[in-house]
């Protein structure tokens, strides 16, 4: 059984890309594994002053939601992030996490595996290698992990447009997959 960590970006209630995070989730449970998802949306997330003090103390310096989360990044086996792409990237939310998950390097953080679920109102073929290229530079950030799947739903842009799309059933068999 792994532990797993599912960080859902968006901010907008009932989100395609919170359905996508929800799918994932519901396949991993159902292979037994332990899952828990976070979403971004409610949180209060400051963004990375580049103290550095996380470096020395192995702790960020801020008090906000963020470390609590970066706790949960830590003891996962595996980590899930949906997001919806914006100008070919991850949303803000997100990258502000990411930036705040700098005491994780060094750590003896756990997970090895990383899996991107997204969404975009575009459906050109060019949109999820794009995306893709510029999200999979920051898993190369993490020595030990790598992206092991990822699923992209395009040409939704209302909320729940996402029902009977493909992906989410591609979602689903990736968490449940996970062994």
């Amino acid at each position: 059984m792994k532990k797993i960590l599912v960080i859902s970006s968006s901010l907008r209630a009932k989100s395609n890309s919170q359905i996508l995070a929800e799918s994932f989730a519901k396949g991993a449970g159902e292979a037994g594994h332990e899952v828990e998802t976070v979403s971004l949306r409610g949180k209060d997330l400051k963004f990375c002053q580049g103290c550095l003090g996380c470096v020395k103390t192995g702790k960020c310096t801020i008090k906000d939601d963020a470390p609590e989360i970066v706790k949960k990044m830590h003891d996962a086996d595996i980590i899930a992030f949906a997001t919806p792409i914006y100008y070919y990237g991850m949303c803000g939310q997100m990258k502000t996490l990411l930036d705040r998950a700098n005491p994780l390097y060094g750590s003896g953080y756990r997970f090895t595996d990383i899996y991107m679920l997204s969404c975009a109102a575009e459906n050109e073929p060019r949109v999820p290698e794009r995306a893709l290229a510029g999200l999979g530079g920051w898993i190369d950030c993490f020595d030990r992990a790598r992206l092991a799947g990822s699923v992209f739903a395009g040409g939704v842009t209302e909320p729940d447009e996402i029902a009977g799309h493909p992906a989410l059933k591609t979602a689903y068999e990736l968490g449940k997959g996970i062994r």
